[in-house]
């Protein structure tokens, strides 16, 4: 048995036509003439000394060998596409692609882009706010921030602050709300986004870290903390927001933390990205200005009593 592999033009040819199922399609995809890409077919089944396709009237189909042979020359060509773009971005660091939640993304990172610009001029973020699983090679992402429980297996991770969450409300609210009783009154706002954790943090819960009894289950709830946040700021009812989300909006002024009582949660947000990666000038340079912008996040539970609900 000869194990040296066929040319790559061959076998570049049998998985544009494998894909396809069509030698014309192959061929413009690839830019050579059905019959150039036809010579590479038959120099790989010569090599093979197995025919790879079945000539039809006017179509193709894979033969038994063609089948078997088909996804591993896909996931090779897709391995050397991943390479070669991670290999160019290696060596790019004017862009930075980072993704993460839609509510990080709106209420932490874009009232910050500003300036993390003015710092450091020279690199170009492009952010994805999505909630998918990425893959860093096939989506081409440098950097990614989640939130959860810590499951990042061959990846460098690090924690970026300890999530706490603390009943907030607008300015006019926090006036007829002044003590926690008071809140058995209000319109209760539910962030149901965080509901996956094994032990989320839930009105209930913040109300039995208070010593308090009233009905937590009646509300609006959203599926996404920066709706309930957005319903919050307007003076629609008040929510047990998360702090690493709403930092800006308490810096301003535009809501306020008027209780004393807070709630850990099991759940925190991350910086992760490929082992390796995370020392490259421009993923280094965001991962330190991540950091020292979440220092300020961590001063808000000065003077207050943060409560493990799981002790």
């Amino acid at each position: 048995m000869n194990d040296r592999l066929p040319p790559l033009t061959a076998l570049r040819a049998f998985d544009a036509a494998a894909r396809h199922m069509s030698f014309a399609l192959a061929a413009a995809e690839l830019n050579v003439t059905p019959a150039a890409l036809s010579f590479q077919i038959k120099s790989l089944e010569a090599h093979l000394g197995q025919p790879v396709f079945r000539r039809l009237n006017r179509a193709v189909e894979l033969t038994e060998a063609g089948r078997m042979l088909m996804p591993g020359v896909a996931d090779g060509f897709s391995a050397l596409s991943a390479a070669w773009r991670n290999t160019q971005r290696s060596f790019d660091n004017n862009i930075l692609n980072v993704t993460a939640g839609p509510a990080f993304t709106s209420k932490w990172l874009a009232p910050r882009l500003y300036e993390f610009a003015q710092a450091h001029p020279e690199t170009e973020l492009r952010f994805s706010a999505s909630l998918r699983l990425m893959d860093f090679d096939r989506d081409e992402v440098d950097v990614a921030i989640r939130f959860g429980v810590s499951n990042d297996e061959g990846l460098f991770s690090e924690p970026l602050v300890q999530e706490w969450l603390t009943p907030m409300m607008s300015p006019e609210l926090a006036q007829k709300y002044d003590t926690p009783e008071k809140l058995s009154d209000a319109v209760l706002i539910h962030d149901d986004s965080i509901a996956f954790l094994d032990h989320p943090v839930n009105w209930a819960t913040w109300a039995q870290a208070a010593g308090m009894n009233f009905d937590t289950g009646s509300g609006p709830r959203f599926s996404q903390a920066d709706h309930a946040l957005d319903a919050a700021i307007s003076g629609a009812g008040v929510t047990l927001g998360r702090i690493s989300l709403t930092s800006r909006a308490l810096e301003v002024g535009n809501l306020v933390a008027p209780y004393d009582i807070g709630v850990w949660s099991q759940g925190q947000f991350r910086v992760i990205c490929p082992k390796g990666t995370q020392d490259r000038p421009h993923v280094a340079a965001f991962r330190k200005w991540v950091f020292h912008e979440m220092q300020g996040v961590s001063a808000f539970a000065d003077g207050r009593t943060i409560v493990d609900p799981l002790r």
